[in-house]
């Protein structure tokens, strides 16, 4: 993820500007491959309790003329329990793959389908509206755009009534949002942004759910900052996004973790990041990071990472903003507070999810490159020391770690003072025998800091055997120049 260099010590030219330029490109590639990584994904709202009273039958492939037998009885049924029960058969035939094959290609049934959907008998609706969202699960897309004429009214059922009714429209337009550019041509000129910008204004928790669902799915699409994004960000829905990741008691998990990978995507787009910063995005963002540094502390495998990680992607990612940089990034926050927060969480995911260590370390990365106060805050509260012990975990998060090191010791030598030599010696010269390019090169750049700040730091170096460590890297010859310059600077200097 980041790009190989090969980790020479230039001339004393080469200053702390060239070195950070170089970190910046770095960051910058890094940020583009997370920004293309997408949880495009469906999701399948059954009733458990309907599930369990039809007697968990095994789904069976349907025919065309059982298919054709259950839609003529939904039609003409003599009775609604009849019709009701011919579409409760059908949905659950349309479980299989097959069946849905066989349905689309059959005349007339997706036609009929909607006819059921807009009827004024609410138990039918009900169950048409279900045959539907099993046909939007499917993996195929032919099957999502055969469904093209239901959205119209999938969409104007959104302010209806029943919560239960627009859930499952919410998680039906999901699924067919993701699979099919043609299903979100439709939607988009139908008014789809200010219908869940309407709907975003319910007091269940379900269908907000099911709304963060939705958007989310919308907003990944690959025409979203052209064709989406704009009028998502010109509606109420960013502001409400954020009241609803607003920490305190009222803050609902499952509701703040699809809201949080909504306001993820609409930052990745960087389509108008400002807006969000004087929305005040950082701010409730920087408020919600502290609340679950102390959640974390209370709660055990309460799924709090779920949450955790899209809030410090988005933390990380408007950090990068000049926008930030104006307003002061989360000003209102002690710096000592958050790099706390954020120490506690880096050990939440050391012990429950490791792979989340990278995120958290590019969060504190983007904070201690251009703030002098978050990396006196390290320094302050003993942090360097836990955050050597990360160095063992993997060569990704060590690359990280050895980074944010290098924003601390870029700062000058009274930064350099606290972190030589204490554990840092012998921990470079332990990386420095790693078969990793990335974390050599890395080490090597902190080296140069500390030799630049700190000229003792060489003949230091040295004395710990650091020669033959550079030595097992042949392509550090200039390095080791370099090395012998400093130490007759600091010898007879």
């Amino acid at each position: 993820m980041w790009s190989g260099r090969r980790g020479l010590l230039r001339p004393l030219g080469c200053g702390v500007e060239e070195l950070r330029c170089r970190r910046r490109e770095r960051e910058a590639a890094l940020r583009k491959a997370r920004r293309e990584q997408q949880l495009v994904s469906k999701r399948l709202l059954r009733d458990e309790a309907t599930e369990e009273a039809e007697g968990g039958c095994v789904v069976v492939i349907l025919g065309e003329a059982e298919i054709q037998e259950f839609l003529r009885l939904a039609q003409r049924g003599t009775e609604e329990k009849e019709r009701e029960r011919a579409l409760v058969s059908l949905r659950r035939g349309l479980q299989h793959p097959e069946t849905q094959q066989i349905f689309i290609r059959l005349e007339g049934s997706i036609r009929t389908l909607v006819g059921l959907l807009t009827s004024n008998q609410a138990l039918l609706q009900l169950e048409a509206a279900r045959c539907l969202h099993e046909l939007s699960h499917s993996e195929q897309s032919a099957v999502a755009e055969a469904c093209l004429p239901a959205t119209s009214y999938l969409l104007t059922y959104l302010s209806g009534h029943s919560s239960d009714f627009i859930e499952l429209c919410l998680y039906t337009l999901g699924n067919l949002i993701v699979e099919s550019e043609a299903v979100r041509r439709q939607l988009l000129p139908q008014g789809i942004v200010p219908a869940l910008a309407a709907c975003i204004q319910s007091p269940r928790l379900t269908v907000l759910e099911a709304l963060g669902y939705a958007l989310s799915q919308l907003l990944q699409a690959k025409e979203a900052p052209e064709k989406i994004i704009p009028s998502v960000l010109g509606s109420t829905l960013p502001q409400h996004i954020l009241q609803l990741l607003q920490p305190g008691p009222k803050l609902n998990l499952g509701v703040a973790v699809e809201f949080a990978w909504c306001l993820h995507y609409i930052i990745c787009s960087q389509v108008n990041n400002a807006l969000l910063i004087t929305q005040g995005a950082l701010t409730t963002l920087g408020l919600l990071l502290l609340d679950l540094a102390a959640a974390v502390q209370r709660t055990k495998n309460a799924g709090l990472e779920l949450l955790v990680c899209p809030v410090v992607r988005c933390l990380s990612n408007l950090l990068t903003e000049a926008a930030a940089e104006t307003v002061g990034g989360p000003v209102h926050l002690r710096d000592e507070r958050v790099v706390a927060a954020l120490f506690i969480l880096l050990q939440f995911f050391l012990q429950e999810q490791p792979s989340l260590l990278p995120e958290g370390l590019w969060l504190l990365n983007n904070l201690t490159a251009n703030s002098p106060s978050f990396c006196t805050s390290l320094i302050s509260l003993d942090l360097i020391e836990p955050l050597l012990h990360l160095l063992s975990v993997s060569n990704v998060v060590s690359v990280l770690v050895l980074t944010v090191l290098c924003n601390v010791a870029e700062k000058g030598p009274a930064y350099c003072q606290h972190l030589w030599p204490g554990l840092l010696l012998p921990t470079l010269l332990d990386t420095l025998a790693l078969s990793d390019t990335e974390v050599v090169g890395q080490s090597l750049e902190l080296l140069q800091l500390l030799f630049l700040y700190q000229p003792g730091a060489a003949q230091a170096f040295l004395q710990q055997s650091g020669l033959q460590a550079l030595q097992r890297h042949e392509e550090v010859a200039q390095l080791q120049d370099r090395v012998h310059a400093l130490q007759q600077t600091a010898l007879h200097g």
